[in-house]
């Protein structure tokens, strides 16, 4: 369990103790194990985040998705490591240690997600949540073989998340199966009152028509998508997806999403900047560590208690955002990052005109060295294919679809699916088509076969 990083091993008997003399064990989740990001609030155990900012916090309350899955009769079995402040596409940036990936333990299993990937991949338990700003769910889904899915955003509430950049994060799931993924949607999504931004209107059924086949469908493959910067492995894999989804009836149709390229620049302009406005409330005075140095003054105190609590990934972000939020540089560059925000919007309604779904891969390479990326820029190009999900607020979801032999093991790549807004029951019958029709997602590391 040492390469997940679960925090608090002292307290899974105390999730069990307390939940389930308070809960009802009769529901849908019967019997299900699920593990619980860092970032995600629970009244038992601490809540971190991956920073020692937050080392030892106990929240007073349940996240709304945690309730839900108490009162689905779901078994929690604790919290996994992430990038702090799920800031990062590795899970290194972590004050815990970094992840090991199960397939190759000198790996990164991807990020921020890395500890809940692990633990679903490692077979530690069924199913797990993570939150997905950039593509920290599916990201590390593909790195690690299994699936994982980032709903619609406000599907899932986001009370109880602890926020990095409000308008991108949304919680979703990491699971062995689409199956696995319908079912716990089925309990978490839906309406929440304490969230402002979650969608009121009624509850899709995530399961009545899953094994269902879409008629018709037709599959948008952008050219962005499939070029030399991928590794060959991942464009043959992907070209194998596409026959796959050709012989169970699909109609493949060629899209351009131009804006791909400027993605990953605007998301890292929108991102930085909502964190450096979430994350000013640690300031050792009302949130957070405090330094244990004598200080002459306020400004003193939160600065020496900032520089501790903080890592030098999320003091990277915070500076860049104060940047780009700065009265000289805001219409250079937050605003522009606005304006460039509502044209992928466009880009995507035109072509989800043409298809039902957009195909690709979800990440360019597979999992990377532990140590290997020391420049954040290449580390950022992670997200190329999944960050501008995020910033229209669609749906997408990672699925195992192959491996890589050139590296002396097995390593998994991810095809990476996005559907138009509240499209997500969608989304998922489609990906149930693909895996119905190989055996991707029934191979698991050494480790645990």
């Amino acid at each position: 369990m040492s390469s997940v990083n679960i925090q608090d091993l002292d307290n899974f008997n105390a999730f069990h103790e307390v939940w389930d003399e308070t809960e009802s064990c009769s529901g849908s989740l019967q019997g299900m194990t699920i593990a619980i990001k860092d970032n995600i609030v629970t009244k038992e155990g601490t809540t971190t985040c991956g920073s020692k900012m937050l080392k030892g916090y106990k929240s007073p309350f349940n996240a709304t998705v945690v309730d839900r899955l108490i009162c689905a009769g779901a078994t929690l079995v604790g919290k996994t490591n992430c990038d702090e402040f799920a800031m990062g596409s590795s899970t290194e940036h972590c004050a815990w240690g970094p992840v090991l990936n199960p397939w190759d333990k000198t790996r990164v299993p991807g990020g921020s997600s890395g500890g809940s990937a692990v633990a679903v991949a490692a077979r530690m338990c069924n199913a797990a949540l993570g939150s997905d700003t950039g593509g920290s769910i599916r990201q590390p889904a593909a790195l690690c073989g299994i699936v994982g899915f980032k709903p619609t955003y406000g599907t899932v509430s986001r009370y109880g998340l602890v926020a990095f950049a409000s308008s991108l994060d949304q919680i979703g799931t990491f699971t062995q199966s689409v199956n696995d993924t319908a079912k716990i949607m089925h309990v978490i999504a839906g309406h929440d009152e304490f969230d402002s931004t979650s969608n009121p209107e009624p509850l899709p059924d995530f399961l009545g028509n899953l094994n269902t086949p879409i008629d018709n469908l037709r599959i948008g493959v952008p050219s962005q998508y499939r070029g030399d910067q991928n590794d060959p492995a991942i464009n043959t894999a992907i070209t194998a997806a596409i026959e796959t989804y050709k012989n169970i009836g699909a109609t493949i149709v060629d899209i351009d999403l131009p804006l791909t390229d400027v993605g990953v620049s605007t998301y890292y302009v929108l991102a930085p900047a909502e964190a450096s406005s979430n994350l000013a409330r640690y300031d050792g005075i009302r949130y957070g560590h405090r330094t244990s140095e004598k200080c002459k003054d306020l400004i003193e105190l939160y600065a020496k208690s900032r520089a501790e609590g903080f890592g030098a990934e999320v003091k990277r972000r915070i500076m860049l955002g104060t940047y780009v939020l700065s009265s000289g540089y805001y219409d250079a560059y937050y605003n522009n990052a606005l304006k460039i925000r509502r044209l992928i919007c466009e880009e995507y309604k035109e072509a989800f005109s043409k298809c039902d779904v957009i195909l690709g891969p979800t990440t360019p390479t597979v999992a990377f060295k532990i140590g290997e990326k020391t420049d954040p820029v290449s580390m950022y190009m992670n997200d190329v294919y999944t960050a501008n999900t995020n910033i229209a607020g669609i749906c997408g979801i990672s699925i195992p679809c192959g491996f890589s032999e050139e590296h002396g093991t097995p390593l998994p790549i991810g095809l990476h699916l996005q559907a138009q807004w509240h499209d997500d029951v969608k989304l998922l019958r489609i990906a149930q088509m693909f895996e119905s029709s190989t055996m991707f997602h029934k191979q698991s590391p050494e480790c645990c076969s």
